[in-house]
């Protein structure tokens, strides 16, 4: 979205300048915001914001096959498994009338419905409590696990680390200082900055 330097590449692809050209690789990524609140329009009802990717994507869809499509996405992430008066409703519905978790998870079948590859996660659950942060982590381990997906995620916490990442990147002022396995990085830091990442965190 904005001017960059350097190489990206995509399932193989170079991701380019223009944005005619990154339109296929922008179906393979999606992103699931920090704060679910802000990042979901008040004036957009759940069938519409969760569905919105297949507009773009997927446009020769009918509406009634994007509904299922809605439907399915929820219904991944726990929502709308009220019956069929329940999901009706849950369609209507607006985000100010969910909490932050539920929030957070119509953003993860927002990203989910166009079926990416990877899903950006950025702060993914720092905006919410601690009893939600784990439902959330949990639901995001089974979603990675049936859909074969791989996450970048960018945190601050290393306890999400610990649940969530394979492998970390930790960076300072935009630069790669340490780079390596997850458990090798958080028991044996080389970098001092990293040292003091995890023992903040202890």
């Amino acid at each position: 979205m904005l001017p960059f330097q350097g190489d990206l590449q995509v399932a193989g692809a170079a991701w380019g300048q223009s944005a005619g050209h990154n339109r296929a690789l922008r179906r393979l990524v999606q992103v699931v915001f920090q704060d679910p609140f802000s990042s979901l329009s008040p004036r957009m009802t759940v069938e519409e914001i969760v569905g919105e990717g297949l507009g773009v994507h997927e446009p020769g869809l009918s509406l009634q096959a994007r509904r299922e499509r809605v439907v399915e996405a929820l219904q991944d992430v726990g929502l709308g498994e009220d019956g069929a008066s329940g999901l009706a409703s849950l369609l209507g519905r607006y985000p100010h009338e969910f909490s932050g978790g539920q929030r957070q998870r119509l953003a993860i079948a927002r990203a989910l419905i166009i079926r990416p590859r990877v899903l950006l996660l950025d702060e993914p659950t720092s905006a919410l409590d601690v009893t939600v942060q784990k439902q959330v982590l949990q639901l995001l381990q089974r979603l990675q696990r049936e859909h074969g997906l791989s996450y970048l995620l960018i945190t601050h916490d290393v306890d999400v680390i610990r649940a969530m990442a394979h492998q970390v990147i930790v960076m300072k002022d935009g630069i790669v200082i340490e780079f390596g396995a997850t458990e090798a990085v958080l028991t044996q830091p080389s970098h001092a900055y990293t040292r003091i990442l995890v023992s903040s965190a202890g």
